[in-house]
């Protein structure tokens, strides 16, 4: 047999929107999700799995240049709406490894990313969001070309303004979590080449409209849902830039209690409906035997407020918007287990590299977390950086969280101990004593800044210069942006740092 054939196939599964705490045999009583149940005692289940953020109100684009690129955020092009030749998808890298690439679903990065990097696929859906009911897709196109354009009335939309969009059909009638789970089984079933398969199959849901057969709605009564304890009514900070955005206004405000219930029971809804859509797909893989063959990843794009803090979407890097779940199982990874490393989505592609033999393109950023799946060394991070536009920036280290809030009308700095207190309630910026802790993750803040070439983009000049405007090198004694190393007075993380 050759080295190809032995390589294990690799199930790619991305989710819309699906924030980390959705999935039941990871913590959540309310949900049913029998089938990530089961990838989750198959495999590993990583617990601290974030996005940085993002430079676009639509934070899934981004997200998913960042986790198809392997770059960090300020390396990607036009905010991901493109990725450059330069940049080698990991589609794109599989392919060139022998792998025969299967892109099904949403692809949110260019009509040209998506062609080099699948030969290939079926229900192509190039865009953001949509109806799931209407989807307009396209077949696989060997060629790369994708030009033809149909005249659509999406049915979400206020005014109902005819769009051309880039499609070939509509399956009326047809969910998109069916859609593209039918397409991805038929696809495995029928498969008749040697090489192994790379498959990514990408879901709209659950992202917004929340619609889905009734039988999934039926099975979550809005009283019986649990309010989560950082729910209110009203945002506490000014999230002025995001207050007139789609997401934020799928609620009004102030966001009433029952009407938040309902919004997470139709969440849920969805989320049970795509877990049996994935079922489908398992069950493929089952039937054809080539379930103990296949690397399984799963994860979402990016998280979703849906109350929390007031907000209703995830222009934001509050936990709900950047942690995301992520599973992978299969050959090679040990049944069972979890690990709450900090790790990016952006680290996927170099540590599926690892698993299945294959050279790491130079032009990925990301760091491979194998060594935690394979258990032979330390994980290759130990802190977070985070942005959103030219607003807010952040950090994560040392089990705390910085954010820091600037804009034209907002100066503001937060800082969490996540670990007393998960779900972002308590500010300990101004609390007596944790002066030293804000200073060792600013000193942390601005050496990701500087790593992750954050001044060498528009967003980042922006934050800066308003960073600079307020001169906060007047809080507590510490250095500005280019300051002076501050290892010294505040010394290293751990329990010194605690109160």
């Amino acid at each position: 047999m050759s080295d190809t054939k032995k390589k294990p196939n690799v199930l790619f599964l991305l989710t819309d929107d699906q924030r980390y705490g959705t999935i039941h045999a990871l913590g959540n009583d309310e949900i049913s999700t029998p089938n990530l149940d089961f990838l989750v005692g198959r495999g590993m289940a990583f617990t601290n799995a974030h996005i940085p953020g993002g430079t676009a109100s639509a934070v899934c684009m981004p997200s998913r240049a960042m986790l198809n690129s392997g770059k960090t955020l300020f390396h990607l092009e036009e905010c991901g709406k493109n990725i450059p030749e330069c940049d080698t998808t990991m589609g794109e890298c599989f392919l060139g490894a022998g792998y025969h690439t299967v892109g099904i679903g949403k692809w949110h990065n260019g009509v040209a990313s998506y062609a080099r990097s699948f030969d290939g696929g079926a229900d192509v859906f190039f865009g953001g969001m949509w109806d799931h009911w209407n989807v307009p897709v396209n077949d696989f196109h060997a060629d790369g070309v994708y030009s033809r354009e149909i005249d659509f009335t999406p049915n979400f939309t206020a005014n109902e303004t005819p769009v051309k969009v880039r499609a070939e059909k509509i399956n009326a009638g047809v969910h998109s979590s069916e859609l593209f789970a039918d397409a991805a089984a038929e696809h495995i079933r029928s498969r008749t080449y040697d090489a192994p398969f790379f498959m990514y199959l990408s879901f709209l849901a659950p992202h917004d409209p929340r619609t889905m057969p009734e039988k999934y709605r039926s099975m979550y009564d809005p009283e019986k849902i649990t309010l989560p304890p950082n729910f209110a009514e009203m945002p506490s900070v000014s999230f002025g830039w995001a207050a007139k955005g789609r997401d934020e206004n799928t609620e009004a405000y102030p966001r009433r209690p029952e009407k938040v219930r309902q919004h997470i029971a139709d969440y849920y809804a969805m989320i049970s409906h795509l877990d049996d859509c994935i079922g489908r797909v398992l069950d493929a893989l089952r039937e054809r035997g080539e379930l103990d063959d296949t690397i399984i990843v799963m994860c979402g794009d990016n998280g979703l407020a849906i109350g929390q803090h007031g907000l209703m979407g995830k222009q934001n890097v509050y936990e709900h918007s950047i942690k995301v779940p992520l599973l992978i199982s299969g050959p090679g990874v040990p049944a069972g287990r979890t690990d709450d490393s900090p790790v990016y989505l952006l680290d996927i592609f170099p540590t599926l590299c690892d698993l299945c033999g294959i050279p790491v393109p130079a032009s990925v950023d990301g760091k491979s977390f194998s060594c935690l799946i394979r258990g032979d060394g330390t994980a290759p991070r130990d802190s977070l950086y985070l942005a959103f536009q030219a607003r807010i920036r952040g950090v994560i280290a040392g089990g705390y969280k910085l954010i820091e809030y600037r804009t034209e009308n907002l100066k503001l700095t937060q800082v969490f101990d996540l670990a007393r207190d998960p779900w972002e309630m308590n500010n300990l910026f101004d609390t007596p004593g944790y002066d030293a802790v804000t200073a060792k993750l600013r000193e942390e803040l601005f050496r990701l800044r500087d790593e992750w070439d954050d001044e060498k983009n528009e967003f980042g000049r922006l934050y800066w210069e308003q960073w600079r405007r307020y001169d906060d090198a007047a809080l507590h004694g510490v250095p500005g942006p280019k300051g002076a190393s501050m290892s010294a007075q505040v010394g290293s993380w751990g329990t010194d740092l605690k109160k």
